[in-house]
């Protein structure tokens, strides 16, 4: 038994059924109506004011647009920025109803100002609906793109490999505790005895200046290439086989003696573990296109006319200073 046959007793009819439903109809009006108009007052609610004008929160989104998407959280997050954001929009809009008061809206020149700003507001909302139409045609062709996905994948193997990582241990010496000269003697000391036998943890325990060498042994686990100072990174990759030493080694925080721990190869990458990134980047990419497609139009329409004399005579030749020196003269024919 369903809702309307609770409701209405059995004899009610049709027109009874009709009349409920209309009933809920009319409530779901309502509701959406009351939904809408709170949506209004909230966008309607006056954030600051003064004698000429009210700065109300539809104002603040509105000109919120400018900072980019994914700042405005951080943005809106920031109370001082916030307040200065605010007080720069009151102050833009007293100053335009003074304007507006001292009939400078009128001014032509006033006005072709406001067109061109018009139609740099409007260029950037056609951009951007070509932006989200493109966005919504990768979308509904998500089958395609996905095949093109793993062509990419196939072709560019080598780019969605896991990076070939070592891992070391190091015992620092740092410069800015003594002098460099006795920082690479203390070094090379430490070497000489590591290659004669010497526990390496128990050593870099007693004599690194790394904070955490007293609790590892030195030992920095495995890092990619790029991840420490280049001058370790270099060195540490240089090494061979586990347990090999390496020279001492000059970093930005000093002398380093390091140890190869291990060497792992490249792994290749499994294509679901990369296909949301490389969709992305094919979701971009198309959308990119479709945009530079739309300037490109633009700027190569064969329907184009241009004065070509009237832009000449907008260049303005400047004075030559005394002593610059002088081009020569274009060949002629």
């Amino acid at each position: 038994m369903n809702i309307f046959h609770r409701l209405i007793p059995a004899a009610a009819g049709l027109g009874a059924l009709q009349r409920v439903a209309g009933t809920l109809a009319l409530a779901a009006l309502v509701s959406g109506a009351d939904s809408l108009a709170q949506a209004l007052k909230a966008e309607d609610e006056v954030l600051a004011e003064n004698a000429l004008v009210k700065l109300t929160r539809a104002d603040y989104e509105t000109d919120l647009q400018r900072v980019p998407a994914q700042m405005r959280a951080e943005f809106a997050a920031n109370p001082k920025r916030l307040t200065m954001f605010l007080n720069t929009l009151l102050i833009d809009k007293t100053l335009a109803r003074e304007a507006r008061d001292a009939r400078l809206d009128r001014d032509p020149e006033i006005l072709r100002r406001l067109a061109l700003q018009a139609d740099r507001v409007l260029a950037k909302a056609m951009l951007e609906k070509v932006e989200r139409d493109a966005a919504a045609e990768f979308d509904a062709r998500e089958t395609d793109f996905l095949a093109k996905a793993r062509e990419t994948y196939v072709l560019n193997k080598e780019k969605y490999k896991a990076p070939r990582e070592v891992s070391a241990s190091h015992i620092l010496f740092d410069t800015t505790k003594r002098d460099d000269a006795a920082a690479l003697a203390l070094a090379k000391e430490v070497r000489a005895r590591l290659a004669a036998g010497a526990d390496f943890a128990k050593v870099a325990a007693e004599v690194s200046d790394d904070p955490t060498a007293k609790e590892n042994g030195g030992a920095l686990g495995w890092f990619a290439p790029g991840k420490m100072d280049p001058a370790f990174t270099k060195a540490a990759f240089a090494l061979k086989n586990a347990g090999d030493l390496s020279e001492p080694v000059q970093s930005s925080l000093g002398w380093h003696v390091i140890r190869l721990d291990g060497r792992r190869t490249p792994l290749e990458v499994p294509f679901e573990r990369v296909q949301k990134q490389i969709m992305a980047d094919l979701k971009t990419r198309y959308i990119n296109e479709a945009r530079e497609a739309k300037l490109a139009a633009i700027s190569h329409d064969p329907a184009m006319k241009v004065n070509q004399a009237a832009v000449d005579s907008l260049l303005v030749k400047l004075p030559e200073l005394p002593g610059s020196p002088k081009l020569p003269a274009p060949p002629r024919n």
